[in-house]
Formats: C-alpha cells, sequence, structure tokens
C-alpha cells in the first residue's frame, strides 16, 4: 500500500492545518461513539462542547483572515460549508429524539471531515498558489493575534476511548 506523505503547508497558515487535525479526530471520535453505543446525550455533550471552544474559533480566524482576502468558488464553498455546519449544530443543539440526535450527530461528524480534507487538499494549496508571500506573512501575523495559544480539544468524557 503506497503511503502519501504530510501536505506541506506555509508557515504562515501551519497552525490552521494543526487545528483541522482535532477537528478530523472530533468526527472520529463521534463515529467510534456511536459504534460503542455510547449514550447519544454525551456525544452531542461533546460536540457542542467541541464546536463552542474550538470549531467556532478556527471559523472565525480563517473567514477573517484567508476568506476576506481572495473571493472566489472555493472560498465561497468554504464559506458555504462553515454555514451549513453552523446550522446543523443548531439542529443537534434543538433535537430532542434519540433518533434525530444520532442523525445529526453523524451529519455533523461526516461535514467537519469532508470540510477539513476540502480545505487541506483543495483551498489552501489553492491560496497558496495565489497569495503573496507579504499576505500569507500578515495572515500569520492576524491569526496569532487572534489566537496567540493552539487551540486545543482537552474533553473530559473520553467515551470513545475503549477503555472507558
Amino acid at each position: 500500500m503506497e503511503q502519501s506523505s504530510p501536505i506541506k503547508r506555509n508557515e504562515h497558515i501551519v497552525s490552521l492545518s494543526r487545528e483541522h487535525h482535532f477537528s478530523l479526530l472530533f468526527g472520529w471520535k463521534i463515529k467510534t461513539g456511536i459504534k460503542k453505543g455510547i449514550d447519544l446525550h454525551r456525544i452531542r455533550k461533546y460536540a457542542l462542547y467541541f464546536w463552542e471552544h474550538n470549531l467556532i474559533q478556527h471559523f472565525k480566524q480563517e473567514e477573517a483572515t484567508l476568506f476576506n482576502i481572495h473571493n472566489d468558488d472555493l472560498v465561497i464553498q468554504a464559506l458555504e460549508e462553515h454555514t451549513i455546519i453552523q446550522n446543523v449544530v443548531v439542529q443537534l443543539n434543538e433535537s430532542s429524539s434519540d433518533e434525530d440526535i444520532q442523525k445529526h450527530l453523524e451529519q455533523l461528524a461526516e461535514l467537519v471531515t469532508a470540510h477539513v480534507r476540502f480545505e487541506e487538499r483543495d483551498l489552501f494549496p489553492h491560496l497558496e498558489n495565489i497569495l503573496t508571500e507579504e499576505q500569507l506573512k500578515n495572515i500569520g501575523h492576524h491569526l496569532h493575534e487572534m489566537q496567540p495559544e493552539p487551540l486545543q480539544d482537552e474533553y473530559d468524557d473520553e467515551f470513545w476511548n475503549p477503555e472507558k
């Protein structure tokens, strides 16, 4: 099996890619919890926590630093995906039946995973090619001002852990 090498990201936006790692884990944790038959309310609590403590800030950073510099089809797609993800979070929060909670958790995990892959494979390489080094440097400076410490996923209830 051929193993692909990690994507080399411009140093000024690499912090966003590092946060994408946590978002991919987020999707995996939700899917793992559902497969293990974990109480859906526990998984929803985690999903809403991750939204509040990670994704909202991450989306704001991208929108304020990357997506306002250049407006084309790929940027528009990323913004639309942010809105769709936010809408699913609202639906998840308002869901009362286990069936609806599970449906929205599954949607959220799939949407976030697909969104991260789109940004890493398509959008970020595109922006790295069309933005100048000076623009990327300014983006990196603004990202650091907005979030001097990297976002972390420090949730206590590790329902996805096979030992718990």
